[in-house]
């Protein structure tokens, strides 16, 4: 087989090292996979500049061919002109590649795909498959007549009546598909997998990581990775910080690990109250993660909840099991607020019930302090998040590859 494998974020954004390659591997792994050519839509100020692969990334079969959007003040004008200029270029990369079928890895990413299937009418199939329209939508990011959101929407319809499979990220959603018509066989739960071994706890990095910082080994210390503001709480999640702050008191440290500005999420703290005394804010690369994950107790996941949101699978909560820690996470997220509900790994809190959030971090804290928490914690990542379920939809798609 020779596949297109195209990604709607750029080669060094952390979701590609986390979502993507990983799966890169498993198809280069496969005996019938022959060559991959993987594109990538480099906005920014990767754009332009040379792109290179992380080192020791195997690339045996696979040739980089990525897409670069062209600098624009208006946002709107330059997705439109992508969504124009895009397809005319894959379609030159199928003609000269000559690939079996495209592989999307993204809703928006399925979009381009089934533009190409228009003119070409290659076979596609749609990764990480989620209801992005409508994420945007209820997230405020888009309003009901953006051009952005009628567009998206049509073209997710259009992938759920023509791509070849569908990999929706949540059971959830999976169930919602097969009641809005989807053929069950054309679709295969495959939550945002992690590297549990990367993500293992490690002793000595916890101890390493403390020691830098200045805090002390029976300090108890939350972790937050990601964003704030668009699909995630903003002012409510640091509301969320001084809650707990104030429940576990002066032992209280917090970890923030943000691309977002680091003086705006300062300012926030101070704000709401979290002295910096107890705060470390930084950026780190995907690969600095784990030891800081190490170093933490808990961990927050302050995703916006919304009716969509119980079609996501958000790839941070992954990666903190896999760490061992309990995730303090908002109702109705993905399949993961019931697996928290029903298998532990955390507790559920609810805004909308301001008392919810003292009795979850109740919750953690019994949690943390039973025996061995964090291998238990660890076990959710391998039965949800194996990127064997990974294979396993390539094999239901794909067939059982022949051995050499």
């Amino acid at each position: 087989m020779r596949i297109l494998f195209l990604s709607y974020w750029g080669l060094n954004d952390g979701l590609t090292t986390s979502t993507v390659f990983p799966h890169l591997r498993l198809l280069q792994e496969r005996t019938d996979v022959t060559a991959i050519l993987l594109v990538t839509i480099e906005r920014g100020a990767d754009a332009q500049a040379e792109l290179l692969f992380e080192p020791g990334f195997e690339v045996s079969k696979i040739t980089f061919e990525p897409l670069r959007s062209r600098p624009s003040r208006n946002v709107l004008v330059n997705k439109i002109e992508d969504f124009t200029r895009f397809p005319r270029t894959l379609i030159r990369q199928v003609e000269e590649f000559k690939p079996d079928f495209l592989l999307a890895r993204g809703a928006p990413a399925g979009a381009l795909a089934y533009l190409v299937w228009q003119k070409t009418k290659l076979p596609f199939y749609v990764e990480s498959f989620e209801p992005h329209a409508d994420y945007m939508l209820e997230s405020g990011v888009w309003r009901s007549y953006d051009p952005r959101y009628l567009f998206q929407r049509h073209w997710e319809t259009k992938q759920k009546q023509l791509a070849l499979g569908l990999m929706p990220v949540a059971e959830n959603y999976r169930q919602q598909l097969i009641a809005e018509g989807v053929p069950a066989q054309r679709i295969a739960t495959v939550p945002c997998s992690v590297d549990a071994g990367q993500f293992a706890y490690n002793g000595a990095a916890r101890q390493r990581v403390r020691e830098s910082l200045g805090w002390a080994g029976t300090d108890v210390v939350g972790v937050y990775v990601g964003k704030f503001g668009s699909i995630y709480y903003d002012e409510e999640a640091f509301q969320v910080f001084r809650t707990a702050a104030d429940f576990f008191g002066a032992d209280f440290r917090l970890v923030i690990l943000t691309p977002d500005p680091l003086d705006e999420v300062q300012a926030k703290l101070a704000a709401a109250g979290v002295s910096a005394g107890q705060t470390f804010v930084t950026k780190a690369a995907h690969q600095e993660v784990p030891d800081y994950l190490s170093a933490a107790d808990f961990a927050f996941a302050t995703i916006k909840p919304a009716p969509c949101r119980l079609f996501c699978s958000a790839i941070k909560i992954g990666e903190y099991w896999a760490s061992g820690l309990p995730v303090l996470l908002p109702e109705g997220i993905g399949d993961d607020s019931d697996i928290i509900k029903r298998e532990g790994g955390g507790a559920i809190f609810n805004l909308d019930r301001p008392s919810t959030v003292s009795e979850a971090l109740a919750n953690v804290a019994q949690q943390m302090a039973q025996p061995g928490y964090r291998q238990q914690v660890r076990h959710l990542a391998e039965r949800h998040r194996s990127i064997e379920l990974s294979r396993q939809a390539y094999t239901h798609f794909f067939g059982v590859p022949a051995l050499q």
